[in-house]
């Protein structure tokens, strides 16, 4: 992601400003996280090479019920955090909520210069199951990966659309390395949330057919089938395409907090999925259960294997 701004500004500036998008904000105290580090790496290198100062207009995209708010309100302690540390000598940064779906066009053409970005996709038909399982008939693999053809195509159309030529966008999803996504890690996670909710079904706390209607939207492509969709799209070439190495030596020290720290993480990003689908009155239930099966249902090491992909494009002339 720093790279490829600051490979952005080697190639293409000094110039008056830098249009930069997270797709994907969300709301919490990393929000603007990913912006701060690319502004402040650019503004560095600015510095190092003695250019004027440059304006960075920033534009921060999630679905329309984020919670823009909490991130407005964090602002101005951003802002005069970046005062004490830099002083006078920094550029300007102006920051703008974008509520909207990423699968579709948010800003006008030609008027980005980079895209970052976390993606994650998926469907529904898989009876007795959250996600792609061993159990799951090929039909629900195939479902899965066409929706994921369709969405990400959308999606590399739209941004194509708005981003200069020669910019770049930097993507972070997860990814697989096996033939079938239910060897991953994340098989782990959804066939544990599965067997709490049928337990739960089985105790009178929720229908069962709920079950057999939901499907967590997630997919994780392989490097081929990202390879073949950014090609047959056509307008982006791929500067970087590789799997992230994710440390897991810490899962080996106190699982136990480990495993309290997962459901949180898991919750956060989870519940309101799982509450408009299943209702409010189950989620402590069923997380309190969750985390009390960690131990047994998923190795540490087991969990560790996440395989999180960088993608970095450069926009055709």
């Amino acid at each position: 992601m720093i790279d490829a701004a600051l490979d952005l500004y080697r190639d293409t500036f000094p110039g008056e400003r830098l249009n930069i998008a997270d797709l994907g904000c969300s709301s919490g105290p990393n929000a603007v996280l990913a912006i701060s580090q690319i502004v402040d790496a650019v503004d560095e290198k600015r510095h190092q090479l003695g250019h004027d100062h440059i304006e960075f207009q920033c534009f921060l995209n999630d679905l329309p019920w984020n919670d823009f708010n909490a991130v407005f309100k964090a602002l101005p302690e951003f802002c005069e955090k970046v005062e004490e540390e830099k002083g006078r000598d920094h550029s300007m940064c102006f920051i703008v909520g974008v509520p909207g779906s990423f699968y579709g066009r948010l800003f006008p053409k030609r008027s980005l210069h980079l895209i970052i970005s976390s993606l994650s996709e998926g469907v529904h038909l898989n009876r007795g199951n959250l996600w792609i399982s061993k159990t799951s008939p090929p039909c629900v693999f195939n479902s899965y990966l066409e929706q994921f053809q369709k969405d990400f195509s959308v999606f590399l159309m739209s941004r194509s659309e708005e981003i200069v030529i020669g910019g770049r966008m930097v993507l972070t999803l997860m990814g697989r390395k096996s033939k079938s996504p239910s060897d991953e890690a994340f098989g782990c996670t959804w066939e544990l949330m599965a067997r709490i909710l049928m337990d739960m079904a089985s105790e009178g706390l929720i229908e069962a057919e709920k079950i057999d209607s939901f499907n967590f939207p997630f997919y994780t492509p392989s490097l081929d089938e990202l390879v073949e969709l950014i090609k047959r799209e056509g307008t982006f070439t791929i500067n970087r395409l590789e799997f992230l190495q994710m440390g897991s030596r810490d899962y080996d020290i106190d699982h136990g907090r480990k495993g309290h720290d997962w459901v949180k993480v898991t919750r956060a990003a989870l519940e309101p999925m799982l509450e408009s689908h299943f209702g409010r009155d189950i989620m402590d239930d069923f997380f309190i259960r969750i985390e009390e099966s960690f131990n047994e249902s998923i190795s540490p090491r087991r969990n560790a294997e996440v395989n999180p992909v960088l993608v970095s494009l450069v926009r055709k002339g």
